[in-house]
């Protein structure tokens, strides 16, 4: 007998999680992928908003070990599939089709593979009831299965890894960033606000909110009292964020990093023409450019939920890399190898970043405000994952 366990667990009305998983009979099936499925089972995680919503999708093998995998699905609402990571994920009307990536094409006896997807919907967003791996169906009926969320105890995702900075604000007391995070304004204040938030948290019962004012030069960030003159030769970032408001045309920032290179000016990450970008302040070369085939490189950042943003600069190369939700981002990428309407700017100026310190908050150059959240904050020599 086949089985298929369907979850839902409401959070507050900003989001819905749904856990789908699928269990196969035994099959035979020809598939254009070298290996025939015998089975598999897939969780199909959402994260849900109005009009939006992103998936986390883990395969295992129940079969035979697979060079090259296919899955494949059916939605019964009107989802629109967008973009996707780790897979080459396409969509005719409802059916759905993820191919492996390069580098996970191998799926062992018994192994399991990752891949995500974001996408929109209007009416309905139905949890998908049905897979076929290589052609192999898994399928069957539906039963409710509670979906756990994060504890109150809940330790930073960084632990033992070695971190320069690993927090997920438990410890802070008041209400106020204080010991290892102070509140700055560098350049100019206006009417933003730091404040340590109990009302929402990614884990635990604590996060840093910014309540980020619109208008030029109103910068309020919490700074990290760490130095980071010694992290390296590659700096490894990863922090949640949660934003209420899109990212406006206008230029702003939320991620603030002093840097040597620039005699103390900032790397820069927030966003402009409303895509995520990197800017330099000391020439304001932006990452992308802002031409319109540059700004399509980059990407917009769903608002209500949590992403997780990861960075890394090499400094003793002109080297970046910038990923959202395990998604890495063409147009920020930084190799030393010009690409037209990416890193024209930013290659221009040959220096080698070194930044000293991290900031959390909000700068504004115009129009534009938003309230937003961080936390689980890692920064190491070391690869940090989400």
């Amino acid at each position: 007998m086949t089985s298929l366990r369907v979850g839902r667990h409401r959070l507050p009305l900003w989001a819905l999680v749904l856990t789908v998983v699928a269990v196969a009979l035994p099959a035979i099936a020809t598939s254009r992928a070298q290996g025939a499925a015998t089975g598999c089972t897939v969780t199909y995680t959402t994260n849900e908003w109005a009009g939006g919503f992103t998936a986390q999708i883990r395969v295992t093998n129940l079969g035979a070990a697979l060079n090259g995998w296919r899955l494949e699905w059916a939605y019964s609402g009107d989802q629109q599939i967008t973009s996707a990571w780790n897979a080459q994920v396409t969509q005719s009307g409802s059916a759905a089709t993820a191919v492996n990536a390069a580098h996970n094409a191998v799926l062992a006896a018994g192994g399991s593979v990752d891949f995500g997807l974001q996408g929109t919907w209007r009416t309905a967003d139905p949890a998908p009831t049905a897979f076929a791996l290589n052609g192999a169906p898994c399928g069957g009926t539906a039963t409710p299965t509670p979906t756990p969320t994060p504890t109150a105890t809940a330790p930073a995702e960084c632990a033992g890894a070695g971190a320069t900075i690993c927090t997920d604000f438990e410890d802070q007391t008041g209400t106020v960033p204080s010991g290892a995070w102070q509140t700055t304004a560098p350049d100019c204040q206006g009417t933003g606000k730091v404040s340590v938030d109990t009302s929402v948290a990614y884990s635990g019962t604590r996060s840093l909110r910014v309540d980020g004012g619109a208008g030029y030069c109103n910068h309020v960030f919490a700074a990290s009292t760490r130095d980071l003159s010694s992290v390296g030769p590659v700096v490894y970032v990863r922090m949640r964020v949660r934003h209420t408001t899109a990212l406006p045309t206008n230029h702003v920032t939320f991620v603030s990093m002093p840097d040597a290179s620039q005699g103390g000016k900032a790397l820069r990450v927030g966003g402009q023409n409303g895509a995520l970008q990197w800017n330099r302040e000391s020439d304001d070369a932006t990452l992308p450019e802002q031409s319109p085939a540059g700004v399509a490189l980059s990407t917009p950042l769903a608002t209500g939920r949590w992403l997780c943003l990861r960075y890394q600069i090499d400094t003793t190369a002109q080297s970046m890399r910038t990923w959202v939700d395990d998604q890495e981002i063409a147009g920020l990428r930084v190799d030393g190898v010009p690409t037209q309407n990416v890193d024209g700017q930013w290659l221009a100026r040959r220096t080698l970043s070194r930044p000293t310190g991290l900031r959390l908050g909000w700068e504004s150059y115009g129009t534009g405000d938003d309230t937003l959240w961080f936390d689980d904050v890692a920064l190491g020599s070391s690869p940090i994952g989400c």
